[in-house]
């Protein structure tokens, strides 16, 4: 029987690449971040493949929890192009790979009134496919007019001071 070699952490071994698939900008702006957490997402081979070539929306996306399992619902997936009749649902709901604790602690939190659970970014990690999901509460119109205020003043600030700065030449 031969022995795979396993990559130590200071060996020369190739080691598989961490890829952001897809990210969530809607959500950050939508929904107050109040918790992070990673979970594990059961993919059909398909998937995965679609996945890897970037064909996937996480904008409508949410996390819904029935009998004791999380399930990733709304997520657009890409049917792959070369799949045949083995192809995958665009919006099949997901399993989410969470820990009986973790799901626990989701299902108090979204019993409070306001809070759901949002998915951030899609990415590999160490060949895997991970979710970032966020315990997140919904902002209010005005909370999100005065983000936007922010952001313009700050620019607005970096333009000047970049005007200003003296010129070294």
């Amino acid at each position: 029987m031969r022995e795979r070699a396993r990559a130590t952490p200071g060996s020369d071994a190739p080691k598989k690449r961490d890829v952001e698939l897809a990210d969530n900008r809607r959500a950050r702006f939508d929904y107050a971040i109040e918790e992070r957490l990673e979970a594990g997402i059961a993919l059909a081979g398909t998937e995965i493949k679609s996945l890897r070539a970037g064909h996937v929306n996480l904008r409508d996306g949410y996390v819904k929890i029935e009998k004791g399992e999380a399930w990733l619902r709304n997520v657009h997936i890409s049917p792959w192009t070369h799949g045949g009749y083995g192809n995958h649902e665009p919006l099949r709901a997901r399993k989410l790979l969470l820990h009986r604790g973790e799901i626990a602690h989701l299902v108090g939190a979204v019993a409070q009134k306001g809070y759901t659970i949002v998915p951030l970014r899609l990415y590999t990690k160490q060949g895997r496919a991970k979710v970032e999901l966020a315990l997140a509460r919904g902002k209010r119109r005005y909370e999100k007019r005065q983000v936007i205020r922010e952001r313009e003043a700050a620019r607005e600030m970096d333009a000047a001071i970049r005007r200003r700065a003296p010129r070294t030449s």
